[in-house]
């Protein structure tokens, strides 16, 4: 006798209602929505670069060096936030630096995030040595300061951008790895999971179908917030001269070129630290509001 499922009909109106729950919660923070259209603002400027910024990022204007904002004397309107020692449009390499901020914080998060989960599954499902190797590992990672071991690693790989994404991961790591692990034991007290053992579930199904997707919640918060760190850290191994090498525009090489003009030339530091501020704050308000609606701990009756 063949049974139906009649309620697979209903998915598509049961995820708009969790859809709609989750945005009901989000919202509430008035700061997460700000932040949320803040970033997708970012986003759209990082796709659209070519159109939008009025020069290209490496244009080297001879006859325009360290020229001031168009407000200030002495200013074009052709270079509306000035320009740099070598003439190059400040709001031009602002625009494509968003682009490398963004893929920054993909790919870091992305390479933490998956890693991550995989040894946080081992190590909470498995427990026993598993668990101890891979956490003690993890807590040697975590006891070095990150950006001082991120140095270190970069200084061993090759200054450059790739690496730099490469070592930012690596010192993210023990994060998702605790986060996965303390998420992973907790369900697998659930009456659930215990079903599913004793109907005789293979474990690597068991890990990825039916205990994994119940964890995701405080990881989409991490790796929200993680997104703002990657930024920074990256900004700052540029800044160190161990990230991105010129003539990239990356905000935090920008400001690493721009050091020596800091009382010159106030706009070639302050708009890519203004740049670096607004993203990465816009990004901790919208992972605030992550976790406001995803935590059911948080969420009012």
């Amino acid at each position: 006798m063949e049974i139906t499922i009649p309620a697979i009909d209903n998915r598509p109106a049961g995820f708009r209602a969790v859809l709609a729950e989750f945005w009901a919660y989000f919202s509430e923070n008035r700061g997460a929505v700000a932040g949320l259209i803040f970033f997708v603002v970012i986003i759209l400027i990082a796709l659209f670069a070519d159109l939008i910024a009025p020069h290209g990022p490496n244009v080297q204007y001879r006859d325009a060096l360290l020229q001031p904002p168009f407000w200030q004397v002495g200013g074009d309107f052709r270079f509306l936030l000035g320009t740099d020692a070598t003439g190059r449009d400040m709001l031009s390499r602002l625009i494509y630096g968003a682009r490398y901020s963004l893929f920054i914080g993909c790919i870091v998060v992305s390479l933490s995030l998956v890693v991550g989960i995989v040894l946080g599954l081992m190590a909470g499902f498995f427990r026993g040595k598993v668990d101890t190797f891979i956490m003690r590992i993890m807590d040697v990672v975590i006891a070095f300061p990150s950006l001082l071991l991120a140095l270190v690693l970069v200084a061993i790989l090759g200054p450059s951008l790739i690496n730099a994404m490469i070592a930012i991961a690596i010192v993210q790591q023990p994060h998702y790895v605790r986060l996965t692990r303390a998420a992973v034991m907790t369900v697998m007290t659930k009456d659930y999971v215990t079903a599913a053992r004793v109907i005789g579930v293979r474990s690597p199904r068991l890990m990825f179908v039916t205990i994994l997707p119940n964890c995701m919640a405080p990881l989409i918060v991490q790796a929200a917030l993680s997104f703002s760190t990657a930024i920074l850290d990256a900004a700052a191994l540029g800044f160190l001269g161990m990230g991105a090498q010129p003539p990239t525009p990356e905000w935090g090489t920008m400001l690493a070129e721009a050091r020596e003009f800091i009382l010159r030339a106030w706009w070639v530091v302050t708009f890519p630290g203004v740049a670096i501020l607004t993203t990465v704050l816009a990004i901790n308000l919208m992972g605030d509001g992550l976790r406001d609606a995803l935590d059911p701990k948080l969420k009012r009756s």
